[in-house]
């Protein structure tokens, strides 16, 4: 085994060098660090933008660029039809990930005129939710909500129509109750709901 060898007054003050520098992070770091936690809103955003964005690539760049050159195309029973996720799809199993991997975080899409029922709203809090939305969708809708002991943030943002595959798949599908969407219509909403304690 190759070792390297230093003079011992090297080591000595390559040590005092490190040591001083991590003491100095350490202190300066804890001079400059803000309030303790970030406030959830502010985390929704962050879960939110990351979402929109792997949602925005995935369809775009994988599922219409495959579909367009004939290579695969995306299909609700993708596994036995060796297809692609739906978008929807996408975005519904990476919350399921999300939601085993025990951070407490969770994401799922939602919806008043949902395809099956599990996209339904869960409580009258994200019913309440997607009311507004339909009326006026600027903004998310925010909240605490209880569940047992635990109290959660709940986030709602709009899940607008963004593409035709959208709006076809929703339109044509035999168990949708709405077949009316157009391009850019509020669809349903991503609900996220971060742990407070």
């Amino acid at each position: 085994m190759y070792r390297l060898r230093y003079p011992r007054h090297v080591a000595a003050v390559t040590f005092v060098a490190l040591w001083g520098w991590s003491a100095s992070t350490a202190f300066s770091a804890k001079e400059a660090a803000p309030s303790p936690g970030i406030a959830p809103e502010k985390v929704a955003s962050y879960v939110h933008a990351v979402l929109q964005a792997d949602r925005t690539i995935y369809t775009n760049q994988v599922v219409n660029r495959m579909q367009e050159k004939g290579v695969v195309s995306a299909a609700e029973h993708w596994e036995q039809d060796n297809a692609l996720p739906l978008p929807a799809q996408f975005l519904q199993h990476s919350g399921r990930l999300v939601a085993e991997s025990g951070q407490g975080i969770r994401y799922r899409l939602i919806g008043l005129s949902p395809i099956y029922q599990r996209n339904a709203p869960a409580t009258d809090f994200e019913r309440k939710a997607l009311e507004s939305l339909n009326r006026s969708s600027d903004a998310p809708v925010t909240g605490i909500v209880t569940s047992g002991r635990k109290q959660y943030f709940q986030a709602i943002y709009p899940d607008r129509a963004v593409s035709s595959a959208c709006v076809s798949c929703h339109n044509r599908h035999p168990l949708s109750p709405k077949r009316d969407f157009k391009l850019n219509d509020v669809m349903g909403g991503i609900a996220i709901t971060i742990p407070l304690d």
